[in-house]
């Protein structure tokens, strides 16, 4: 590989056409012109004697070496553009915050990051996405995702922020129709208002390891329509407890076969900045987690 120590425009042009989708859109990024872009791109190429993408007059598409180079590269150079972050103590934070959450934890993370996190600190730009989708972190732009469950992308740095306990909800007319289950055998034939993922049915998760899929005749992919389905009395509802703490609390919801322990799920943030973590993202996870411990306790 020869040296690329004097080719950061070739980088930094090549990794913000990758981000961006073309060298028009990259242009603007890096207050340059679409020419401009494209030409380092090609020195670049030049210089590693590989090609990076497949040209055509419509599409702009990376090829197998300039993925695996972007894999080797975007995180080094998040490195060096945050190099400089957290030199004083007393620095305040600035720039842009890239963030990805699910969309389901939203109502309870957003009033508190809003009025706490962004309120502090005036000076830092919030850009939020909001998805169940486990988003391409590098590829997409984000300096830091959060996501409950456990994390299937062994490159990326995770710092568990909780431990959100599960539940199982149902409404009271629903229990006086069904009985609330003492046992796991009768647990399992009740009828369930059922998470699906992928096209998938989603077993419920007990704390020994075992699992079931459940019956139900109402198949949902969000928790806010698992609740609904709950309240209208068409099934028992598996999810996170914290979703529907309102209703629990209302005593709309209740807690269903309570002697049976349910598992907690990890709820992580993740980045791929390596061990030099900037300022902004290392103090929003500092935050998070914080406000997650709340959101445990519900």
């Amino acid at each position: 590989m020869p040296n690329l120590l004097n080719e950061t425009s070739g980088l930094m042009a090549f990794v913000r056409t990758v981000e961006a989708g073309s060298f028009s859109a990259a242009a603007r990024n890096l207050d340059t012109t679409p020419s401009a872009v494209s030409k380092s791109v090609a020195r670049l190429e030049k210089k590693i004697g590989a090609r990076l993408f497949l040209r055509s007059t419509r599409a702009l598409t990376l090829t197998q070496d300039g993925q695996i180079f972007f894999e080797r590269v975007a995180p080094l150079l998040r490195d060096l553009d945050s190099s400089d972050e957290g030199i004083g103590a007393d620095a305040a934070l600035s720039g842009r915050l890239r963030v990805s959450m699910p969309s389901e934890l939203a109502p309870l993370l957003l009033p508190r990051l809003f009025t706490g996190f962004a309120a502090d600190n005036p000076n830092l730009h919030l850009d939020i996405g909001l998805t169940d989708r486990f988003v391409d972190l590098i590829r997409e732009d984000y300096d830091v995702v959060l996501r409950a469950g456990n994390p299937t992308q062994d490159d990326l740095i995770v710092r568990h922020l909780a431990d959100l306990p599960m539940a199982i909800v149902a409404s009271p007319a629903f229990l006086e129709t069904w009985g609330n289950p003492l046992s796991v055998e009768h647990l399992a034939v009740v009828p369930f208002a059922r998470y699906v993922l992928g096209g998938l049915i989603q077993p419920v998760r007990l704390a020994d390891g075992s699992s079931f899929v459940p019956a139900g005749r109402v198949d949902c992919d969000s928790g806010a329509a698992l609740i609904q389905a709950a309240l209208a009395g068409l099934g028992a509802a598996y999810l996170l407890r914290c979703l529907a703490a309102k209703e629990l609390q209302a005593g709309a919801l209740v807690t269903v076969a309570s002697e049976i322990a349910l598992p907690s799920l990890s709820f992580n943030a993740l980045h791929a900045f390596g061990r030099t973590v900037p300022s902004r993202v290392k103090l929003f996870g500092d935050f998070i987690a914080r406000e997650a411990r709340a959101v445990e306790a519900m």
